[in-house]
């Protein structure tokens, strides 16, 4: 009895794209061709049929059953050669002789399966270091001219994180590649090197009390630097090892002398086109480290709460005509730091809004006065709400009616106005009237300015009320611990605190000490932003943003900028070198002046400022004064130091430069103060393009926290963790693919599944390239190389194929897309070339004669293929490219795949090839039969594809027919024959109407027509199967010498010089 099995199988055909209609039928019945002498169903001429409608896709599915198929045969091939290896008898044939076990070519390599990348990477970076590769690539030729990406120096304060190893490794990627397409790259690493921060770390490092306060500047800056060196060393370590090349041994530091007297040239520059002042204005002033901070040092934590209170302040003296003349008449106010109210100078509204007196009732329980309040028209109900009374409205009018109307000021009692305000008040929350502390906020000091109110701060650089106050009982008290409720008392005493109701809220916290920040004014040195308004925006028009939507996000923090306070109260940085009269106060600072402090600078640093006289630090035309004047004590703000970074390294690489390239926060931050100086000094931005990527997440989305336990350490990744078992080693190469896998415009997850998916992925790259390299041992490309015309059909498509891929990769590389360059490398080396080609090269590699044009045809290919694959994956995977290169057989031109060039198209495959189209349609049946043989698989009919015999039937005349045929005519069916390509023993093609298929045939119609394309009929392959390569075929025997295997393989024998079996 035959068993016959059909199916009909979704698919799609490569070249229309058509999808079908398709339904599956399966069915078994006795066959009308019962041989008497099939013994076994195994054993019988069975068949397993597939009807096909419009088109063939590879899928998923089907390379899962071409794995099968082949995945039999390479396991036999496997085991005879470890018989070989091990010396053990692998007797074949009826002679149970074992002369075949020598003769298949398995692949010999030292490449090891295993990266080892703990060790082995460090050993490459050091063959780097040792060839002076880096240099060599700079050294030239460089037909494409040079490319600069200056690096945004990270803080020299500690370890590193995931954030700096996404971004320095994205600038290697970059520098890398641009060196390799024929660029010079010069890549000088920066160092932030001062600032609080490292003064903060200095002085916990001393435990000693006295020995703390006793500490002088110069002494502490010694301590500083001698820190910030040590981290340096510590980063540049970490760097390195990430596989980062640069000029890290002439990096900039912020703290070099050099770089101090290039940012104090650009000072002098900035003084000279007035655009730098000193001013007592409110800034942002951080209690705990007793220093102003700038808009770049705040951060903004969830969950602060503010004692938010209501007050009103009585109006006193004759009331504006313009209003109706009330008695009792009080303003509402509402604020959420009641610790500025002593500051208090003017009640300020909107004249533009709409204001009512309303009558403020309480039940009569509470024994609390009826009140008269002016409140912003709609917003009654809400303070009627909050204070628990009922209010009337009893006059209504326009905010222009209160100019004039004055109260008594509640701390002091001091006659205070009430003044006209601007848009920044509304009717959205509060009263509609609003406390203003010229001293402490941006809009209450311009309306004082305006106005000409004091500017009152009665806060000391602790937070700690002073004597200018107003009221002795508040003296001392602290304006983020005690002063709120201090105050908030003395309202309620005197009757004008009408609640009290906490208030969350965004909140400005120091983003070193993590604690609140007050605004508070003080005099300081300011960058004039009006002046540089203008032209920063034109500039910024100028640049590049990736993604490009960044530009959107730039501009508006230039247009709403307030000046910027680029004064320090802090020993540890660059000195503003101002002097001041000791008599007056008055500032002397002058281009001239600073010039002269910059060149003393550039030669002793700027301890110098510390160390010597007023006379040495001024220029010979004022020494003569010099008894007159003392030294100022600020520092620069450390965000005007990397803003001067393009000053510090314009002699290496030029401005405009081409790139830079932080993380997204820094828009507020280095992008911003390196836009300020260049535009104030050269009138342009200090970059050509600003590429933005995002912070690191973990594998849920959140922030990466200590106190959560979801930090990951890139030393971690790369060194592994105590455990190794659970945190293996993984290497810098996955680390720098990870960097390179992920869409870093917005923010990156990783995680330990993440690291574990990527390692898995650069597992199966490596052994691909250790598959390749195992095969083409004995091949000299100087003598063995086959020209392209004289490949086979197979062997161009897969050249064409991959000439695309790097084609597509170095376009992605060319617009920084790392993720879309390497998802098309994976893809292509996974199915392309491991699924298909690899698998149909292995019977050529492996049972073909060594020296014959089928095999040397496969490892031109193959060395071609390695070569451009380690050059396109380089920029990224680095050691792995090296490795491979290093592992290369044969003589190579240069010694490090880097001086090799990019990938070049294969010598001769620029000429058109249609031919080669018919490959993939081919590869489209190849997945159809792949389906039909576990059809019959399942049904015991065959076990090895190998054991298969294929007819497909085809309409004439049809796309397939024609790609059918062109693999046909191919000279080289050896290696294009379609028995190859299937991967059976046997094929056959027959054209033939297939309108009306037989009944018991399962088929899958088109959506165009009913009549199906193709039809496979798979059955047991005949004749003998051959003992070397497991091919079933009619010549098993012919030979009497070799008569158990195939004249194919008869014929390597010979040409090995093995005996016959008659002769053993």
């Amino acid at each position: 009895m035959e068993l016959q099995v059909r199916a009909a199988v979704p698919c799609r055909l490569p070249a229309c794209g058509k999808h079908v209609a398709r339904r599956t039928v399966m069915a078994t019945r006795p066959s009308a061709n019962v041989g008497a002498s099939a013994a076994t169903p195994a054993a019988t001429a069975a068949s397993s049929t597939a009807v096909f409608g419009s088109g063939l896709l590879l899928g998923v599915l089907v390379r899962r059953v071409a794995r099968r198929s082949w995945g039999r045969r390479r396991k036999a091939l496997h085991r005879l050669a470890a018989a070989a290896q091990k010396g053990q008898d692998a007797k074949v044939g009826a002679g149970g002789n074992d002369i075949y076990k020598n003769t298949v070519l398995l692949p010999k390599t030292d490449f090891s399966q295993r990266a080892n990348g703990k060790t082995r990477e460090v050993e490459i970076q050091k063959f780097w270091n040792s060839q002076g590769v880096y240099q060599k690539l700079q050294d030239g030729p460089n037909p494409k001219g040079s490319f600069t990406l200056h690096d945004g120096p990270p803080y020299a304060n500690g370890s590193l994180h995931m954030g700096h190893a996404l971004n320095k490794i994205l600038k290697d990627a970059i520098n890398k590649f641009k060196a390799v397409r024929g660029y010079k790259v010069k890549y000088i690493p920066g160092w932030d090197c001062h600032g609080l921060p490292i003064e903060l770390k200095v002085l916990q490092g001393i435990k000693n009390t006295k020995e703390r306060q006793g500490l002088t500047p110069l002494q502490l800056r010694k301590r500083a630097a001698e820190f910030a060196l040590e981290a340096v060393k510590e980063q540049r370590t970490s760097f390195e090892r990430y596989g980062v090349w640069g000029d890290f041994d002439k990096p900039y530091l912020t703290l070099l002398p050099k770089y101090e007297a290039a940012q104090l040239g650009i000072f002098e520059e900035m003084v000279r086109g007035g655009h730098i002042y000193r001013g007592r204005k409110p800034v942002y002033w951080s209690p705990s480290t007793r220093t102003a901070l700038a808009e770049s040092e705040l951060e903004y934590p969830e969950g602060h709460v503010s004692p938010s209170i209501y007050a009103a302040f009585r109006c006193v003296g004759e009331l504006p005509a313009t209003l109706p003349q009330t008695e009792g008449l009080e303003v509402a106010v509402w604020t959420t730091t009641p610790w500025t109210i002593p500051a208090n100078r003017a009640v300020a509204v909107n004249p533009m809004l709409q204001y009512a007196i309303v009558r403020a009732d309480w039940a009569a329980e509470e024994g609390r006065p009826s009140r008269r309040l002016i409140v912003g028209v709609g917003l009654e109900d809400s303070l009627a709400k909050v204070i628990g009374a009922t209010l009337t409205v009893e006059a209504q009018f326009d905010g222009g009616a209160l100019e004039g109307l004055k109260y008594e000021h509640p701390i002091t009692s001091v006659l205070t106005p009430v003044v006209m305000g601007g848009d920044y008040i509304t009717t959205e929350s509060g009263t509609g009237l609003v406390h203003t502390a010229p001293g402490h906020g941006a809009d209450d000091f311009l309306m004082g300015q305006k106005y000409g109110l004091e500017v009152a701060a009665p806060v000391d650089n602790a937070g700690n009320f002073t004597e200018e106050v107003g009221l002795e009982s508040l003296v001392g008290a602290n304006v983020l611990e005690d002063a709120n409720q201090r105050v908030t008392e003395v309202l309620k005493e005197r009757g004008l605190l009408l609640a009290m109701k906490p208030y969350p809220h965004k909140y400005p916290y120091d983003w070193r000490s993590k604690k609140p920040v007050i605004t508070r004014a003080t005099p300081q040195w300011f960058a004039s932003i009006d002046g540089l308004r203008a032209r920063a925006m034109e500039a910024v028009s100028q640049v590049q943003f990736i993604p490009a939507n960044y530009a959107n996000r730039m501009r508006p923090m230039i247009e709403g900028r307030s000046d910027w306070c680029i004064s320090r109260q802090r020993s540890w940085g660059v000195p503003i070198p101002a002097f001041f009269h000791k008599d007056t106060g008055e500032a002397l600072l002058t281009p001239e002046s600073i010039r002269h402090v910059r060149d003393i600078v550039a030669e002793k640093g700027t301890d110098a400022w510390w160390e010597l006289s007023v006379a040495e630090l001024l220029p010979e035309e004022y020494r003569g004064d010099a008894d007159l004047y003392e030294k100022g004590t600020d520092t620069m703000d450390v965000w005007f130091d990397s803003g001067s970074s393009w000053a510090a390294v314009r002699d290496e690489l030029g401005s405009p430069i081409d790139l830079y390239l932080e993380g997204s926060d820094q828009h507020r931050g280095w992008f911003q103060s390196s836009l300020i100086t260049s535009v104030a000094v050269q009138g342009v931005a200090p970059y050509k393009a600003v590429m933005t990527h995002g912070f690191c997440v973990d594998g849920d989305g959140r922030k990466m926290s200590k106190s959560i336990g979801n930090v990951i350490d890139p030393r971690t990744i790369i060194e592994g963790g105590a455990d190794q078992k659970k945190q293996p080693a993984l290497g810098a190469d996955v680390l720098r693919f990870w960097a390179a896998s992920v869409d870093f415009t917005s923010d990156v997850a990783i995680s330990p599944t993440i690291l574990s998916s990527m390692g898995e992925t650069y597992k199966k790259i490596r052994n691909r390239a250790r598959f390749i390299l195992g095969n083409i041992h004995d091949f000299n490309p100087t003598t063995d190389a086959v020209a392209y015309a004289e490949l086979p059909l197979l062997d161009r498509y897969i050249i064409k194929k991959a000439e695309s891929v790097f084609t597509i990769m170095t376009e992605a590389y060319e617009e920084y897309s790392f993720s879309r360059a390497t998802s098309a490398l994976v893809a292509f080396l996974q199915i392309d070339l491991s699924s298909l080609y690899l698998d149909l090269a292995k019977d050529r590699l492996y049972t073909a004669g060594q020296s014959s044009h089928l095999r040397r045809s496969c490892q031109t290919v193959l060395r071609w293929m390695l070569v451009n694959s380690a050059r396109v994956m380089a920029p990224v995977l680095s050691h792995l490219a090296e490795d491979i290169w290093q592992f290369l057989p044969g003589e190579k031109e240069e010694a490090s795949i880097f001086l090799s060039g990019w990938w070049a198209p294969f010598p001769g495959s620029e000429e058109a090839d249609a031919s080669t189209d018919a490959i993939p349609k081919v590869f489209g049946l190849r997945s159809a039969v792949n389906l039909a043989l576990e059809k019959a698989r399942r049904s015991s009919m065959i076990g090895s594809s190998l054991e298969a015999r294929v007819q497909v039937v085809i309409k004439p005349q049809s796309e397939l027919s024609s790609a059918l045929q062109t693999v046909a005519n191919s000279r080289h069916q050896d290696a294009d024959g379609l028995k190859w390509l299937l991967g059976v023993s046997q094929a056959e093609i027959v054209e033939g109407d297939l309108a009306d298929p037989p009944e018991d045939t399962a088929q899958a119609v088109s959506s165009s027509s009913k009549d199906p394309e193709v039809m496979v009929t798979v059955t047991r392959a005949s004749g003998t199967k051959c003992e070397r390569c497991w091919v079933y075929c009619q010549t098993v025997g012919a030979s009497t010498a070799h008569p158990s295997i195939c004249n194919r393989c008869d014929g390597v024998m010979k040409d090995l010089g093995a005996p016959s079996l008659q002769a053993v």
